[in-house]
This record gives C-alpha cells, structure tokens and sequence, in this order.
C-alpha cells in the first residue's frame, strides 16, 4: 500500500505551485536540475540513437531538460498515472504519453527507462514492482534516482546501497552503477542489461 494517496500528493502541489518544480513536489527547481544533470551523464552521448520512457514523467520536464541541453533522444514517451499529469505532459512535450500504472500495467519498450523522484512515497513492495517492471520493458539499461539512507519516514521511501543491491540482484541485473556525489540523501543508479 502507498506511503501516501499518490494522486493527492501530486494534485494539492500542482494546485499550490501550478506547473512548475514544486509542483511536482521537487524541493526547487534546482535540485530537480541537478538530478536531471546526473541522469544526463549516465545515458550514452549518442543519446540521439536510443529511446527513453520517462517513469513517472509528470509535466515532461525531463524531455524539455533534454531539448535545452541539445542531448534529444531518438523517441521519447512519458508515463504518468495521474490524467493532470498526462495531459499536461501531453501538451508540453508534444511526444507520446501513455497513461498508465507503471507499478501493474503492461509498458511500451524503450531503449532506456528513466524514473527521477516518482518512487520516493512508493512503499518497499511497490518500489520492487515499479523497478521490475521499468527494467524489464527497457532493452540496454534503467536509470532511477530515490533518497538514499537508512531514514523511516511516513512519507517518503528511502532505501539503502544494500537494498538497491538485493533488488538488482533479484531482477538480473549485470551491472550496477551508484552515483552519490551529488545531493545529500539522494542517489542515482543504473541498472545495465549487459555488462557493457
């Protein structure tokens, strides 16, 4: 079951902030920059010749990141649960966007999948099936960031190095790549496919 009502969570923030950072519940548009960034240095720089699902998309901030920093993919499709996001994102982006729950549905194949904050009020159950399923719709690899410690929250999921670790291992993963350096209690991780 949900940390929290997860169309709740997202709807009182966009009433709140309108279409911006904060409206999808992102601390400020800056570190919502900085995570975009790191995701950026672990997709490959021929970005241009793969294709990326965007898990948990919400407005498409990913895509237009990406256009602003000329690092485009070959197709991109963003996947939201909420239909605010998915219009939204619709609008904004002018790609594909599939309005799904990636938790259960069946998901569209991508070259990447890329999921930035949508799994912090997800709990430990739901983190492994939203993961699951995001590896096993993407054809080389799944990058994710989520908070990262051993904190208990009523809100938020955070979970360990040890943990990712023990749920790479049970999905198959042959590589794993951390990266911590960036933001105190976040991380961001790929999951490879191939040992590349």
């Amino acid at each position: 079951m949900s940390r929290v009502d997860n169309e709740k969570f997202y709807s009182t923030a966009i009433d709140k902030y309108g279409i911006t950072a904060k409206g999808v519940n992102w601390h400020s548009k800056e570190s919502q920059k900085i995570r975009f960034d790191i995701i950026l240095k672990m997709l490959p720089n021929n970005i241009n010749k793969y294709s990326i699902a965007d898990a948990g998309c919400g407005f498409g901030d990913l895509y237009i990141y990406m256009l602003k920093k000329k690092k485009a993919p070959k197709e991109y499709i963003g996947i939201d649960s909420l239909i605010d996001m998915y219009s939204i994102a619709s609008n904004r982006t002018g790609c594909k966007i599939v309005l799904a729950d990636i938790c259960k549905d069946t998901l569209p194949m991508s070259d990447y999948y890329i999921c930035s904050g949508a799994m912090n009020v997800l709990d430990s159950f739901e983190t492994h099936l939203f993961m699951r399923n995001c590896f096993t719709s993407c054809n080389v690899g799944f990058i994710f960031n989520i908070l990262h410690g051993e904190q208990e929250s009523e809100t938020y999921n955070y979970l360990t190095t040890a943990q990712i670790e023990k749920i790479a291992a049970d999905l198959g993963v042959k590589k794993v790549i951390f990266k911590d350096d960036y933001m105190q209690g976040d991380i961001t991780v790929l999951f490879l496919k191939e040992t590349i």
